[in-house]
């Protein structure tokens, strides 16, 4: 069961150990004042991996792999054709 925090209009704060399903206190066991609000606590969040905005687009995480592999298909362009053909061959090596 997870606990509660709440704060009565007079500014006394007050835990509460109780279930999801039962229903908040109506009144402040201090000073008896009611009505109570539920104090919310920002939670951090910490995107890891692809797909979201921070790690693919915020401060350029994407633009700095696609620039890479740009520069690198410009230059195999200019080489020749053996080099692209290598690393997939080492790649088909491994997965059979």
């Amino acid at each position: 069961m997870p606990t509660y925090e709440y704060k009565c209009p007079n500014g006394h704060v007050f835990e509460v150990f109780k279930r999801i399903a039962d229903p908040p206190p109506e009144v402040c066991p201090v000073c008896g004042a009611s009505p109570v609000e539920t104090v919310l606590y920002p939670v951090p969040v910490h995107f890891r991996g692809s797909g979201f905005y921070s790690t693919d687009y915020g401060r350029g995480g994407r633009k700095r792999d696609r620039a890479k592999e740009s520069s690198s298909e410009s230059g195999s362009d200019s080489g020749s054709g053996d080099k692209k053909d290598k690393p997939t061959e080492k790649k088909a090596a491994e997965a059979g």
